[in-house]
């Protein structure tokens, strides 16, 4: 006769984690809904981005490693923890600023902050520090990273083009575009790495967490995985321009060099993993803790930290929605600027324009005097938001992928404006890309925020959310002014440009604020 073996019954939620999850619960319910439109918008970017695509394997992943501490967790008593909500106010704060200037990476990075200080407050710090790192894990979900790219971009061109001449191949480089004699080569965002770089540190960190208790070894890890995808793109862009050299430009071009690309980080990936594992550290065992005693009924603090918490949670929301009710109208008033002793001209200077998307008013013209001409782009913004905002990463002077032009090199200039002082500009020289005789262009570029007059993309953001405090509204512009820039006269169209806007600034400033205030 068979014995029948009975499975050992599944040890049951215990009593003293039941209220404490339940409040976990509703709090997270909360945040979820207040905070619904940061949240779904970082889901968006996970979805259209392949860059963060990656993030939709973080939360399982961190539910996961909370799972395999369950243990360990139903012998520790949660006691809420009050004093969690002074950093939770401040996260809301930042939240709220960052809505006040539309940045996504602040206000996202802020609700997953709250998220995680949801823990803390409600179970307690003995709770939170013990699933510290799938805490901490679930700020990958945040899609930040991109800020990188053009420094990524620069270094990758510079390794490349010295390979390239290290390999006795002649280049001829202008920013990030570079010729050598088979063929013209240029470095566009996808080949700056940031993606290798985003997943391997991910991956990377989840690897160290796992198979390491050391600490040094962890960080050591943490540290390969950050250097080896930023080198290795280097190798991949080098690899891919040396193919389609050799192979007389038949392989590794079009996509192709996308797809090689995933593949040798893939290689690379195994091989740093396969590497890592040699000095893996067994996991220490499962030591039962003696179980704390149990604390005297304190469901009332609980429920009150709850109450609180919500409360904490709800005043930047309330305060957004007041801010926005008190801000001017939409409507935007705007016309050509009349600037004295330089004339409208019916001809554009040239076919390029600078980039930017959803403005609530755009201008462009070129204006003559004594011959020279300048041309003056407005890109005059108002409330705005997450699809109309003015400082915007795909707001550019340049794309990467422009058929028509390409950048040369980067300038910096300070500028005097005559009464108005004077003001840093950020300046680019272009080169046109559809004949021989290409054009050259020399264009500077500076923004105005309420009167405030800055090239910094930091200052903007932080003058737009004074403005708006203040209940001023978010009015700002673009101001860029271009001229062409020969290579035999390079030093004429500084001055030109420097005498156009010391001459004419005082006009267009009472143009943006006529347009600030509704006039025409």
């Amino acid at each position: 006769m068979s014995q029948v073996m009975q499975e050992p019954a599944r040890a049951a939620l215990p009593a003293h984690w039941r209220q404490p999850l339940l409040a976990l619960a509703l709090l997270l319910a909360g945040l979820g809904w207040l905070f619904r439109d940061t949240l779904t918008a970082m889901v968006l970017i996970w979805e259209r981005s392949e860059t963060f695509a990656h993030a939709f394997v973080v939360p399982p992943l961190a539910l996961w490693l909370i799972w395999r501490r369950r243990h360990e967790l139903a012998q520790m008593q949660p006691k809420p923890s009050p004093i969690f909500l002074l950093p939770m106010a401040l996260m809301g704060l930042g939240w709220l600023l960052g809505e006040l200037v539309s940045t996504n990476s602040v206000t996202q990075l802020m609700a997953v902050a709250m998220l995680v200080l949801t823990v803390p407050t409600v179970l307690g710090k003995r709770v939170a520090v013990h699933i510290a790192f799938p805490l901490g894990f679930l700020f990958f979900c945040v899609p930040i990273g991109e800020f990188l790219m053009p420094l990524l971009m620069e270094h990758t061109a510079n390794f490349t083009v010295a390979a390239l001449r290290a390999s006795g191949i002649p280049v001829y480089r202008e920013g990030l575009q570079f010729v050598i004699p088979s063929g013209h080569w240029s470095v566009v965002e996808a080949c700056s790495g940031v993606r290798y770089l985003i997943a391997s540190l991910m991956v990377g960190t989840l690897f160290a967490y796992l198979n390491y208790n050391s600490m040094k070894r962890r960080w050591i890890f943490v540290g390969v995985a950050i250097a080896l995808p930023v080198v290795a793109n280097w190798l991949r862009a080098y690899g891919i321009v040396m193919l389609g050299h050799l192979s007389g430009n038949k392989l590794a071009v079009g996509v192709d060099h996308l797809i090689y690309g995933w593949v040798f980080f893939g290689i690379v990936m195994l091989l740093m993993f396969m590497i890592g594992a040699r000095w893996t550290e067994p996991e220490l065992p499962f030591v039962p803790a003696a179980a704390e005693p149990s604390a005297p009924s304190g469901s009332n603090k609980l429920w009150l930290v709850l109450a609180a918490a919500l409360l904490v949670l709800s005043l930047p929301r309330l305060g957004l929605d007041r801010l926005d009710r008190h801000e001017g109208p939409r409507e935007l008033n705007m016309s050509a600027p009349v600037l004295s002793n330089w004339q409208t001209q019916g001809e554009p200077l040239s076919t390029w324009a600078p980039v930017f998307e959803n403005p609530a008013a755009k201008l462009q013209g070129t204006y003559a005097n004594d011959g020279a001409k300048v041309g003056l782009h407005l890109a005059y913004y108002r409330h705005q938001g997450y699809d109309s905002k003015l400082i915007n990463s795909q707001n550019v002077l340049v794309e990467s992928h422009d058929k028509e032009w390409a950048r040369v090199s980067d300038t910096a200039s300070t500028v005097e404006l005559g009464s108005a002082g004077s003001v840093a500009v950020r300046g680019m020289q272009l080169r046109g890309l559809t004949s021989q005789a290409a054009p050259r262009l020399l264009v500077w570029q500076f923004y105005w925020v309420d009167g405030h007059l800055t090239s910094s993309d930091m200052r903007v953001k932080l003058y737009t959310a004074l403005s708006r405090l203040q209940g001023r509204g978010d009015d700002s512009a673009a101001v860029t002014v271009y001229t062409l820039n020969p290579a035999e006269n390079g030093e004429i169209a500084p001055q030109l440009l420097q005498q156009f806007l010391r001459e004419n600034w005082p006009a267009i400033e009472q143009h943006l604020q006529a347009a600030r205030s509704g006039q025409k």
